[in-house]
């Protein structure tokens, strides 16, 4: 309806946000909003602001906030310095699927175009990363896009849209009439396309299904498992999508990413039927391309995505299914087996996946490495004693592959990791989970560099009253980088080492608990610690972990591969 009363742009806006069903914002505070940072004070009843550190912070709770409740994460910053700190959180739900929205504040209309203090085209800065990116130039439009922003975050592919706020407009009054909540729009499968995917399994005698993208929530998961269990389909996770079925289901076969199984490789290699759903097939989970041939791979092959433009992009498959993944899901749940199928080929696949859960669950125990502290231990003293809805999230390093190899996520929502591999995304993100589930226990992994990208959060949980928990994995290194110099440039290493403060002490200081964990044997009462602390007193706890830098891989030390590099080039050079 339309308001009989003049108001601000940013109340036009806040009311807007408060019509979609927002209920947490995530902000660095700026000059350029003011009256938007006004309008929230007035709906603190509806709205709950959160201030971040820093803008990268923000932009990143925000972003975890969406993929945490499929709705769209809502963040504010201000123009110039601001924006670009934010771009990080863009670029991370753009490559993970995620809905988000950011706002920015501009300079005033009247300077626009004359490189004012802080001034930014903002459509050129955002326009390969975001889905869409708009600048409000009439407060009394600020309905109508801002409905366009949430429809377009949300339906098909989902993903981040930005939109520029001159402060101009943001304090002038207008009269303008509210939109109606959005709605999202996904595409459905076919009645045609049901029952080809059905004759596909059916004649497979050793098919695997792939999972990954954006656009799940608990519904479709628990669809999905229906499918799967009804066909006795083997399903392994694209890269840092291991939540869409519980770790412990028996169809559940691994992890198709960073440091991936050799026999799970090989078995999706000699796979006769490939069903990728939700993936876009992207570098990591393909293994740099190479999984499968392009652009006709070789085995039987279909692809389920959201967005028409993923599919063909690089793989030519044999059955293409445009549709959200709740849409295909529910869909796929309602197929039966033919009546009269082939019974050998049932057992076959039975066969099949019990053989690769087989591999699986044996590759879940970790082997030694070497120094005093153990991070397979760890994983193994973490997956006994974390409940089965535990949030674990992480940024990116080498260390996440311990957490990625040997935890057991228990399905929906309990991994946020970016698929982006963006360093200092796991503490925003631990924030944001505590804040959707409070009554969840949320632990964030980071490597030494990667924690302190973003270790100025801390803060942020502490004025909230988030009790998260920290593991730093401190090796002394940006670890993943002296990896690839190793095995590019073996022995030349060259500005990868890092000396560090006390991470113990450091988060002492913002009020949390804090504990060095020197050898394998303590680490079982320090996170027991820590988690009491956390539970307690509603603080980040923090624990670091001291990690032989030789540990830089569960199945490699940094001398093995230095080694195996110098030798290639033996060779090479023969």
């Amino acid at each position: 309806m339309k308001a009989s009363y003049p108001r601000t742009g940013g109340e036009i806006l806040i009311d807007a946000l408060r019509i979609h069903g927002v209920d947490t914002v995530f902000c660095l505070p700026g000059e350029s909003f003011l009256a938007a940072i006004d309008a929230l004070a007035g709906a603190s009843d509806a709205i709950r602001t959160v201030v971040a550190r820093h803008e990268a912070g923000a932009a990143h709770m925000a972003e975890a906030y969406g993929k945490l409740t499929g709705q769209p994460g809502i963040c504010f910053v201000t123009r110039g310095p601001g924006a670009s700190h934010a771009a990080i959180g863009v670029h991370t739900a753009s490559q993970d699927s995620t809905p988000m929205i950011l706002f920015i504040g501009q300079v005033a209309r009247g300077m626009l175009g004359r490189e004012a203090w802080q001034e930014v085209e903002f459509r050129q800065m955002f326009g390969g990363m975001a889905k869409w990116v708009v600048e409000i130039d009439r407060a009394d439009r600020i309905p109508e896009l801002v409905s366009r922003a949430f429809h377009v975050a949300v339906s098909g592919r989902p993903g981040p849209v930005v939109v520029s706020l001159p402060e101009d407009m943001l304090a002038e009054e207008a009269v303008a009439e509210d939109a109606r909540p959005y709605q999202r729009a996904a595409a459905h499968p076919s009645v045609e396309q049901l029952l080809r995917l059905a004759e596909m399994v059916e004649a497979s005698e050793r098919p695997l299904v792939l999972v990954g993208g954006g656009g799940w929530n608990a519904r479709a998961c628990a669809d999905l498992a229906t499918f799967v269990e009804t066909f006795d389909l083997p399903v392994a996770a694209g890269f840092r999508r291991q939540d869409i079925l519980d770790n412990r289901h028996p169809n559940y076969v691994g992890h198709a990413g960073l440091g991936p199984s050799t026999k799970l490789v090989q078995r999706i290699r000699s796979a006769d039927l490939i069903i990728a759903i939700g993936l876009r097939l992207g570098e990591t989970t393909t293994s740099g391309y190479t999984l499968f041939e392009v652009p006709r791979p070789s085995q039987r092959f279909v692809h389920a995505h959201a967005d028409p433009n993923e599919l063909g992009r690089i793989y030519q498959a044999d059955l293409l299914i445009n549709a959200g993944m709740p849409e295909l899901a529910a869909a796929v749940a309602q197929l039966r087996p033919q009546d009269g199928s082939e019974a050998s080929g049932r057992e076959r696949r039975k066969t099949w996946i019990r053989a690769a859960r087989a591999d699986f669950v044996a590759e879940q125990v970790p082997g030694p490495m070497p120094g005093r502290v153990d991070l397979g231990a760890v994983m193994l003293h973490l997956r006994e004693v974390l409940q089965a809805d535990a949030i674990v999230s992480n940024g990116a390093g080498n260390y996440a592959i311990w957490v990625h190899k040997f935890h057991c996520y228990g399905g929906f929502r309990t991994q946020l990791a970016p698929t982006s591999g963006s360093m200092g995304y796991g503490l925003p993100a631990a924030i944001a989970a505590k804040l959707v589930h409070p009554q969840r226990t949320a632990v964030c992994f980071a490597g030494d560099g990667c924690f302190l990208m973003s270790a100025n959060e801390l803060a942020t949980a502490a004025q909230y009253g988030l009790g998260i928990i920290v593991v730093v994995v401190n090796n002394g290194m940006y670890g993943s980088i002296r990896m690839h110099q190793e095995k590019e440039y073996p022995g030349r290493v060259h500005a990868t080492a890092l000396d560090n403060p006390d991470f113990a002490a450091l988060a002492r200081a913002f009020g949390g608990y804090g504990e060095l964990v020197a050898d394998t044997e303590t680490f079982a009462s320090a996170f027991a610690r820590a988690k009491a602390f956390a539970d307690e007193k509603r603080k980040p706890a923090v624990l670091e972990l001291r990690i032989d830098p030789e540990a830089i891989a569960p199945n490699a030390t940094l001398t093995q591969l230095r080694e195996r590099a110098r030798a290639a080039r033996v060779v090479g050079l023969q």
